[in-house]
């Protein structure tokens, strides 16, 4: 008796799909089942901070196009004016850096020139006195 359990144990744990001690949990009205979408999310209250990137100034682009320039993937005149050439070009150093090639500005591609992120620093009145 004592040898039989284990095996009927083992033989309905098999017949019922499940493992012994877990079952299954099924989702009525799950999304990827039913085929429906998730609502979208919810827009900001008043008084929440979304985190934001800023579009780069013309003088950042140009400093940016400098940078890629004293490197030797950008030919012509820095401009200010970020456009196809400017994208290959950072494509190209992004590249040879091993970093991704996306076209796009982001923080790792600018320390990788040298440049960083650029922020505004906020004066501490606690500092200053």
């Amino acid at each position: 008796m004592h040898r039989l359990f284990p095996a009927l144990l083992a033989l309905f744990a098999l017949w019922s799909g499940t493992a012994i001690g877990k079952t299954r949990h099924s989702v009525p009205n799950s999304p990827a089942k039913s085929g429906k979408r998730r609502p979208a999310k919810r827009p900001a209250k008043r008084g929440e901070r979304r985190s934001t990137q800023q579009a780069p100034t013309p003088e950042r682009y140009r400093e940016i196009q400098q940078a890629l320039a004293a490197k030797g993937y950008l030919a012509g005149e820095a401009n200010g004016k970020w456009g196809p050439d400017s994208v290959e070009a950072l494509k190209r150093f992004q590249h040879e850096q091993s970093l991704g090639e996306t076209g796009k500005l982001d923080s790792v591609s600018l320390i990788a020139l040298g440049l960083g992120p650029k922020r505004t620093a906020r004066a501490n009145p606690q500092l200053s006195q």
